[in-house]
């Protein structure tokens, strides 16, 4: 569980303009918030979410990892991974859905390449936060960790997809990409594993009755 502390106080985030194309469904559960204390924003949750429901499914522009250097700060910032080299971006002003943040112990988690759904109860005013391991396969977006959970990495990389014990934890919720990855790693391991069973053949054989 995270480390309990007081409610923030949630400042309304500044409406995209309406003359701007929405590219992301977020959940009418959920509102985007200014979080004064921490120098930026946030997804909060407004009402009570269960379990598996669905909070956020992003949209946007795809880009190749070499075009991500041409990207301003900002966009870079809320981006995602989403293939191997694939990497989808804000189209325009931030949305509510680009506040997602990071947590070590997240109460989130992804479902497929580009929707995000609850791994728990979330009450209102908690915080909607997801593990970036879950989507991040690459160096484009490390930073030191301030999420201050029991779990914290204190760094996230883009190689914590690779971390066992976070492929135990997050089993069946990292971007497909990633769980490829994931099982083709494992298919090479066991390719490694000896095979007695030629031996254990021999020595039976030897063995008299």
């Amino acid at each position: 569980m995270a480390v309990r502390r007081p409610k923030p106080r949630l400042v309304a985030a500044q409406p995209a303009p309406e003359t701007a194309r929405s590219t992301h469904w977020v959940s009418p559960k959920l509102a985007a918030a200014v979080r004064r204390e921490k120098g930026g924003h946030g997804l909060f949750a407004t009402k009570t979410v269960h379990p598996g429901e669905l909070l956020v499914m992003w949209g946007g522009d795809v880009c190749e990892g070499d075009k991500l250097s041409e990207l301003d700060p900002v966009a870079r910032r809320h981006s995602i991974q989403i293939e191997e080299d694939l990497y989808l971006v804000p189209h325009g002003t931030p949305e509510a859905g680009d506040y997602v943040n990071h947590s070590c112990d997240p109460n989130a988690g992804m479902h497929g390449q580009t929707a995000l759904v609850a791994t728990r109860l979330i009450l209102a005013g908690e915080e909607v936060c997801y593990d970036y391991a879950m989507s991040d396969g690459s160096r484009y977006d490390e930073f030191k960790c301030s999420c201050r959970a029991p779990s914290c990495r204190s760094r996230i990389t883009g190689n914590d997809w690779a971390l066992p014990e976070l492929q135990r934890r997050y089993a069946g919720l990292f971007s497909p990409y990633l769980q490829r990855r994931i099982d083709q790693s494992h298919a090479v391991c066991l390719s490694r594993v000896p095979d007695f069973g030629p031996v254990l053949e021999q020595v039976l054989v030897e063995v008299p009755s």
